[in-house]
């Protein structure tokens, strides 16, 4: 049985406790990588704010049952709170025998609480896709 996914101490651990997280293929486990008024931004770019609302937008992601594979493009740290720009993926075929191919770059905020961990204020996995206006 595989440990527990943790959250990481450092910025530079970020990424991959994210990554940890999200290929535990457990919804609730990934939810414990946000902060309780995070919000997951959805690809059409609807807010989803709260964990309840973030886990609904992330069973999405999980209904392909496939893994994420990241780099992270870059990081930047101001004292708690870090920016991320990660490009990322989850392609392969799911169980039922479908293609999946979903890719992006994310544009994403974390913060370091106040037990020294960081989490997920926003996490918007199409970040860099062009919008209308709010």
């Amino acid at each position: 049985m595989a440990s527990k996914p943790t959250l990481s101490r450092t910025p530079e651990g970020i990424v991959p406790a994210l990554l940890q997280h999200f290929n535990s293929m457990d919804v609730d486990i990934m939810c414990g990588f946000y902060e309780p008024d995070a919000i997951l931004v959805s690809p059409d770019g609807t807010p989803n704010r709260g964990i309840a609302a973030i886990r609904a937008e992330l069973l999405k992601y999980y209904s392909v049952q496939l893994p994420m594979v990241i780099i992270a493009r870059h990081i930047f740290v101001a004292d708690t709170i870090a920016s991320l720009v990660l490009d990322w993926n989850i392609v392969g075929r799911t169980p039922a025998g479908e293609d999946v191919h979903m890719v992006g770059t994310a544009n994403d905020i974390a913060r370091r609480g106040t037990d020294g961990y960081w989490r997920y204020l926003i996490d918007n996995p199409f970040g860099t896709q062009v919008r209308g206006l709010a």
